[in-house]
Parts: C-alpha cells; sequence; structure tokens
C-alpha cells in the first residue's frame, strides 16, 4: 500500500460483511445454498436457484476463468489515470459464482474470454482489501 488511495471504496452491507472481512483476511468467500448447492455473488438473503433462504459462507478456490471482460482506455475516475487501460472482467470462479473484479498482472490485449485466472488480494487501505484476479499459474 503506497500513498492514499482516491478510487472509489466498497461501503459493505450487512449481507456483504462476510466477503469483504474475508477478502480483508486474504479469503475469497461466497455464499453456499444448503438447499441446492449453488454458490454465487453478489451475496443477497436470498438463493438466486431455488430462492432458498438457508445458505452459508464457504471459502471459494479463488480459481475461474474470465467469463466476459470490457476494457477501459477512456478515463471516468481520476483514480485510474495511471492505471489506463484497465481490465474490468466477469470472472465465473471453479464454483459457479461470478465476481465482478479487474484482471490484473497482463497486457490487457492480451486477456481473452475462458482465461483462466486465480485471485490476488490487494490490501488498498488498511481496512479494506480487493480480490483482482491475475493469470493462473500454472492454467487451470
Amino acid at each position: 500500500m503506497t500513498g492514499a488511495y482516491d478510487k472509489p471504496l466498497p461501503t459493505p452491507s450487512p449481507e456483504s460483511r462476510p466477503f469483504w472481512d474475508g477478502a480483508k483476511a486474504h479469503r475469497l468467500m461466497v455464499q453456499k445454498c444448503t438447499g441446492c448447492a449453488r454458490h454465487w455473488h453478489p451475496p443477497s438473503v436470498l438463493c438466486p436457484g431455488c430462492g432458498g433462504r438457508d445458505f452459508s459462507w464457504v471459502e471459494s478456490s479463488g480459481k475461474g476463468r474470465v467469463f466476459s471482460f470490457v476494457t477501459y482506455h477512456r478515463l471516468y475516475n481520476k483514480g485510474w489515470k495511471d492505471e489506463l487501460p484497465y481490465v474490468v472482467a466477469v470472472v465465473e470462479l471453479e464454483e459457479g459464482a461470478r465476481l465482478l473484479s479487474n484482471v490484473i498482472g497482463i497486457d490487457p490485449a492480451e486477456i481473452t474470454c475462458d482465461m483462466a485466472v486465480e485471485v490476488a488480494f490487494d490490501d488498498v487501505t488498511e481496512d479494506v482489501t480487493l480480490p483482482k484476479f491475475r493469470p493462473a499459474h500454472p492454467p487451470v
């Protein structure tokens, strides 16, 4: 962590607090339905698969694949001025949950859909850690 962090930061809700607490501990936590065994993100009080209310928080492997992505070349927030271009991707985890995050550690021109990635935790402030993704080594 260097200097002041000038990008927007998440504001955890009661539903998302276990996700953000897990990230701070460098653990990628997702919800898992007790009824149908579906994993999901973003956090909610109902399973998006069966509508069940009985779930637990489980640690993901942190491995997945790029489901979809966009490369930003235009500056929409001053916090990214030194990072253009940057990639925002939907990553589908091995467990099936999908997360919106950044792909780092690779030239944006080399990113492809279905590319294997793994979580990389970025401690951006003393209180906030962001899960990001980098190319998997070795590929999954």
